[in-house]
């Protein structure tokens, strides 16, 4: 029997038959058990196969594209803020720098139950070595030349006693020249846009993988990953002989074809790097040239656009109504904000990009559920999303859901949410960057094959954090969150050698289970020092 005690966590050591491990790896034996539906005939199907992790955490840096926007800001002030363990304080109270809002850093995961049956918990971040966004080493681009501490002030996201604090780490902070394409974004940015790239689009991808290689040479880094938190661009439109295939967007780059986007410059820059790239924003980055090259140069790629408030709640709700046989009709969403991404948005072909993100989220549930709705039935799903200067990151979202029950009645559920923008998707992209991390160190092999292979080029798994999740050719796109949360769970637990996680608790559900527990009960009471009584 083998053992592995993380080297994150000296509370629990893993011990299986199936898991073997040295100071490089992490081995483990896993079936996975799934189900075929072919016609009208229900087939279980098991594949075996063995799961590689590496246990060397290597040194990593994230260049941001708009590394000083709020987004990328914040992000690097909250990396540097739970570095030096800051405290600050506001009408409230005292404050301390937190991982809040992480996925990766401040959920838990259900190890078991202990031998009362009681559910067992261990931190997310324990379960495998991982990235810790501290140690990140952080650079990136930009269209405006401010720096980071300015940056900082200017998007009024943080506390100003945290600021003061930070600023000195971030003052000497100031993004590289980055790719501007005025005809991708609304014209309401040129004024921001003092720190660009000049000459073609071959020449100025040329300058980012040669940023991307200086940046990794400069701090010594074994990886680098990049992440697109920069304005949302318009739609590219997709033309045969443009960017369908790998080939042919490699030669628009070099002809400066006009339909290819700033976003897609970063993209291919990274692909040919060897780096993973990561886009949170919505628009159509990924056009299938860039899938093609991904594939052909096994580079991960992860899309589109970060998931933090009203989507994520959209996600939940939709999935509870259609799962208790309850039909949404019509799904209204209204937005207001005032940072620099609601002045972006308020122009039309900007703010189209993102109806299409967020209107798509409700599909697959819909899907799921034909006795509620019609081969080509969906729900009315507007989104509104209106720029009000004065609210600032501050973004207010308000919902209406209206849906049928039983015998023709109306149910109708009405939700305000006001959520700091920055706040909420700055865990996301530590999310996005440590499982994208983690991702690189895992490569699985099949019963009957000699190869170890990774996870296909698009890096689905990433999901959680993303509100149009980009998928390979022929996978289903799946937008449930809690779906999405379980998949991430059960590959690290294949990872280590332990069945997925289930919901059945057949130990709580037969007489005979709960006589077992209640004996381990009683036993561990007999063993257990009694206290003497107080006289």
């Amino acid at each position: 029997m083998s053992s592995y005690n993380n080297t994150l966590d000296t509370m629990f050591t893993v011990q299986s038959d199936k898991c073997t491990y040295s100071d490089e790896t992490i081995v483990s034996d896993y079936t996975y058990e799934t189900t075929l539906v072919e016609g009208n005939v229900v087939v279980p199907v098991t594949t075996k196969m063995q799961f590689r992790t590496e246990r060397t955490v290597p040194k990593v840096g994230v260049m941001l594209i708009g590394l000083g926007g709020n987004n990328g800001c914040t992000c690097v002030a909250g990396a540097i803020a739970n570095k030096l363990n800051l405290t600050w304080n506001t009408k409230e109270g005292q404050h301390k720098a937190n991982y809040w809002g992480s996925l990766m850093m401040a959920s838990t995961v259900k190890l078991g139950n202990d031998p009362r049956g009681k559910a067992v918990y261990t931190p997310i971040k324990n379960m495998l070595p991982m990235l810790d966004p501290s140690q990140v080493v952080w650079g990136g681009w930009d269209i405006n030349s401010m720096n980071l501490g300015d940056a900082m002030k200017r998007a009024k996201v943080l506390e100003y006693d945290l600021q003061q604090q930070l600023y000195p780490h971030m003052k000497d902070i100031v993004p590289l020249p980055s790719v501007y394409f005025a005809d991708f974004i609304a014209a309401n940015q040129s004024d921001r846009a003092d720190n660009v790239l000049t000459g073609s689009k071959q020449e100025q991808m040329d300058q980012i993988r040669k940023d991307i290689s200086d940046f990794k040479a400069k701090h010594q880094l074994d990886k680098v990953i990049l992440l697109w938190t920069a304005n949302t661009e318009r739609f590219a439109s997709v033309e045969e002989g443009v960017n369908d295939t790998a080939e042919n967007l490699l030669l628009s780059i070099q002809r400066d074809e006009a339909e290819v986007s700033a976003s897609t410059i970063f993209a291919v820059a990274s692909i040919l790097e060897g780096c993973t790239f990561i886009n949170g924003s919505p628009q159509n980055t990924f056009v299938p040239g860039v899938i093609d090259l991904a594939q052909q140069e096994k580079v991960f790629v992860a899309g589109d656009d970060f998931k933090s408030g009203q989507t994520k709640m959209k996600s939940v709700l939709v999935d509870f109504l259609v799962s208790a046989g309850i039909k949404p009709v019509s799904i209204v969403s209204y937005n207001h904000l005032g940072n620099n991404d609601g002045k972006n948005l308020s122009a039309p072909s900007q703010f189209r990009s993102k109806e299409i993100s967020k209107s798509n989220v409700v599909d697959d549930m819909v899907d799921s559920n034909r006795i509620l709705f019609d081969a080509d039935e969906h729900p009315d799903h507007i989104v509104v999303i209106k720029h009000v200067p004065y609210v600032g990151d501050s973004k207010r979202a308000m919902d209406e859901y209206t849906s049928e029950i039983f015998m023709g009645g109306k149910n109708t559920i009405v939700m305000h949410n006001t959520c700091e923008d920055s706040l909420l998707a700055t865990p996301l992209i530590y999310d996005l960057v440590i499982l994208g991390e983690l991702c690189e160190r895992i490569s699985v092999k099949k019963e009957g094959s000699d190869e170890w292979e990774q996870f296909h080029p698009v890096l689905s798994l990433l999901s959680y954090m993303l509100k149009a999740p980009l998928v390979p050719n022929g996978a289903p796109v799946v937008n449930a969150l809690f779906t999405q949360r379980q998949a991430i769970v059960n590959v690290m637990r294949a990872c280590l050698g332990l069945c997925p996680e289930n919901h059945m608790t057949l130990e709580h559900r037969f007489e005979s289970s709960l006589l077992e527990m209640r004996n381990q009960k009683v036993s561990d009471d007999e063993d257990r020092p009694q206290k003497k009584a107080r006289i």
